[in-house]
């Protein structure tokens, strides 16, 4: 599966979804989690538009993912609980944008030049494990 056909299927699901949040329940608060965010949120955006019941107030696009998957891995280099872990996280959602600031890392960590390297990039890409692992 490719990044497109995952943003294809989730693009239609997103839609479907909230079409039926713009007819049952116009003046919900929306999250959109679904992959990729900067890209589903603005279908929701449209649809709702159409609907006539579009507040920007009540649409988030959320990125807790990119911080789940920075502790995971960091908790996972060291040997530790995912939930016991912190990991800052700044910048978009997708790739390079992706910035975890590992040095803000709770518990402090350390790492050397090549782990703090890989997992960065980890981080970063992580989504890209998630595409091939659905092949």
């Amino acid at each position: 599966m490719t990044r497109d056909d995952l943003f294809n299927i989730n693009a239609g699901i997103v839609k479907t979804l909230v079409e039926g949040c713009a007819d049952a329940c116009p003046n919900a608060c929306i999250l959109i989690i679904s992959n990729p965010v900067n890209s589903t949120v603005p279908i929701a955006s449209e649809v709702l538009k159409k609907k006539g019941v579009y507040n920007p107030k009540k649409l988030f696009g959320v990125t807790t993912l990119d911080v789940v998957r920075a502790r995971t891995f960091v908790a996972n280099a060291r040997n530790r609980d995912p939930a016991l872990v912190s990991v800052p996280v700044v910048g978009g959602h997708a790739g390079t944008t992706i910035v975890p600031l590992l040095s803000q890392a709770q518990p402090h960590t350390t790492f050397s030049d090549e782990e703090r390297d890989a997992l960065t990039h980890r981080i970063m890409f992580g989504g890209d494990e998630v595409v091939k692992a659905k092949d």
